[in-house]
């Protein structure tokens, strides 16, 4: 199978192509899970050419990490229209964990079909990953601007695996999200406690 296309050298014909194509991926996940989402179908939802689906895509776990990265994007969109409120770092950082949960909990199906994927050895669900993670860190700087950058990223890291294990339980029947809520308060805020003072000695007040 011929590479596929990498983002940067896309036109803006090919790149509504290529979004319209995660658009189809996104429903089918949210309507059938894992299962719904067939390359053919995500083809015909799209109004494409099945060929023109690995152009963009080298497998449909590829097309799910994709997925899971536009879905951050919104997140972070969304973020950014509405800043997280709180009187500490952390009471911030929950915030947004606590959107992100929301948004998990009203989609299930979706939200398993994307973390099913990323347990593909496929290169491409590696940099769609990274991509997704580039992200969460983004919305990190907004939130923890006042901490230092590599300390910052690696708080982050850390949450990000705290996220990812605890949804993994939670697809597999382990947890139910608001538990998966309760342990990323609980990580952000041990993680933080140390790099906020204003919560040493206030508290959350959120």
């Amino acid at each position: 199978m011929a590479a596929t296309a990498k983002r940067e050298h896309l036109t803006p014909r090919q790149e509504e192509r290529r979004d319209r194509v995660i658009q189809a991926a996104l429903q089918l996940g949210a309507e059938g899970g894992y299962d719904a989402v067939q390359m053919r179908d995500v083809a015909q939802r799209a109004g494409v050419a099945l060929g023109t689906i690995y152009r963009y895509f080298s497998s449909k776990d590829h097309l799910l990490a994709a997925a899971l990265a536009e879905w951050t994007r919104e997140l972070n969109r969304q973020v950014v229209r509405t800043p997280p409120t709180g009187w500490t770092a952390a009471d911030r950082m929950v915030d947004v964990l606590r959107r992100a949960c929301r948004a998990i909990e009203r989609q299930p199906r979706l939200t398993a079909a994307l973390i099913r994927a990323l347990g593909s050895p496929d290169h491409g669900v590696a940099a769609s990953s990274a991509e997704a993670t580039g992200l969460i860190h983004d919305m990190g700087e907004m939130t923890l601007a006042s901490i230092e950058p590599t300390t910052r990223d690696a708080i982050l890291d850390v949450i990000g695996h705290v996220w990812y294990s605890t949804l993994i339980m939670w697809i597999n029947g382990q947890r139910d999200i608001r538990q998966v809520g309760d342990e990323l308060e609980q990580a952000t805020r041990l993680l933080l406690a140390c790099h906020d003072p204003y919560a040493a000695t206030n508290g959350s007040r959120s």
